[in-house]
C-alpha cells in the first residue's frame, strides 16, 4: 500500500483572466478561462497525472485579477511518481498564464493556510502621462498629478502594528473581527514605478487596495496630514479612500512559521 505523502507547490500566475485562486462551490469546468479560478485549473491537472481527485489548500485566497509571485498549496495523494518530475508534468498540462515553480514534500502536520506567519502584497502604480504596453494588466496608470512618495511614505507609517481595519474593509463584506497586524509597509519609487508593499500576519478582503486607494488620494495632496490615523480611529470604510483596481496587486511572497518553503 502506498504511503500518503502531503506535497507543497510553489505557483505563480497572472491573474487576468482568472475569477481569483479559490474553486467556486457547486460549479463545473466549462474550458474557458475567464470563468475559472486557478484553483480549479490546477486541480484538474492533477487529476489527470495522479489519476485521483485532491483538494489544493493554499496559504490564502486571490481574488480575481490578482497575480501572484509565490502562492504556495499542499494536498495530499497516495503516488509514487517522482517529485522532480512531477511539477514538468503539471507544467505540460497548464495554461501557459500559472506555472508550478517547484513541488516538493513536506512533513504531514504542514498545512499552507494554517502554517502562514505574514504574506507580502505588492501594488504597482505607473505615474507618467502615458501607459505602458507591456505593463498595462499589471499596473494602475496614473497620468497626472505626479504623487508625492515621501508624503505617502511617511503617512503610511502609521498603518504599522495592530489595528483594526475595518475602515479599509470591504463595506459588503461581514468579518468575526477586523484586527490585523501590519509587519511593514512601504511606498517607495523605482525604474519609474511607484511600489507600494504591504507585509502583514492577514488581510481583510480588499484592504490593500482600499489602503493604496487611500494613499493616492494621500500623494495627490486631497487629504490632510495624519489623515490615516484619523481613518483608523472612525472605522468606517466611507471615510477610506476608493477601491482601485486589482491588476496592480500581486501576492508577492508568503513566510512560514518553519520555514517550510
Amino acid at each position: 500500500m502506498r504511503k500518503i505523502k502531503n506535497i507543497l507547490l510553489k505557483i505563480e500566475y497572472d491573474g487576468t483572466n482568472y475569477r481569483g485562486w479559490q474553486r467556486q462551490a457547486s460549479r463545473e469546468l466549462k474550458g474557458e478561462n475567464d470563468s475559472l479560478t486557478v484553483q480549479e485549473v490546477i486541480e484538474t491537472a492533477l487529476k489527470d497525472i495522479l489519476k485521483e481527485k485532491v483538494s489544493l489548500i493554499s496559504s490564502g485566497r486571490t481574488d480575481a485579477g490578482v497575480h501572484a509571485k509565490s502562492q504556495y498549496a499542499n494536498f495530499r495523494a497516495a503516488t509514487s511518481i517522482p517529485l522532480n518530475k512531477m511539477g514538468m508534468a503539471i507544467n505540460a498540462l497548464l495554461p501557459s498564464d500559472i506555472r508550478v515553480l517547484s513541488v516538493r514534500r513536506v512533513p504531514d502536520s504542514f498545512h499552507s493556510r494554517y502554517d502562514v506567519k505574514t504574506k507580502v502584497y505588492r501594488y504597482v502604480i505607473l505615474n507618467r502621462k502615458y501607459c505602458s504596453v507591456f505593463l498595462r494588466q499589471y499596473v494602475l496608470h496614473i497620468p497626472k498629478p505626479q504623487l508625492d512618495v515621501s508624503v505617502m511614505q511617511k503617512e503610511s507609517k502609521v498603518l504599522i502594528g495592530r489595528h483594526d481595519f475595518k475602515s479599509f474593509q470591504a463595506s459588503d463584506k461581514k468579518v468575526r473581527g477586523s484586527i490585523r497586524t501590519i509587519k511593514d509597509i512601504s511606498v517607495k519609487k523605482s525604474r519609474g514605478l511607484i511600489l507600494i508593499d504591504v507585509e502583514a500576519d492577514g488581510f481583510l478582503y480588499n484592504m490593500v487596495r482600499n489602503i493604496v486607494g487611500t494613499l493616492i488620494e494621500v500623494g495627490r495632496g486631497k487629504r490632510p496630514k495624519n489623515s490615516l490615523k484619523n481613518i483608523l480611529l472612525v472605522r468606517d470604510r466611507r471615510c477610506a479612500g476608493p477601491t482601485v483596481p486589482a491588476k496592480g496587486l500581486t501576492l508577492l511572497k508568503v513566510r512560514y512559521k518553519n520555514d517550510k518553503t
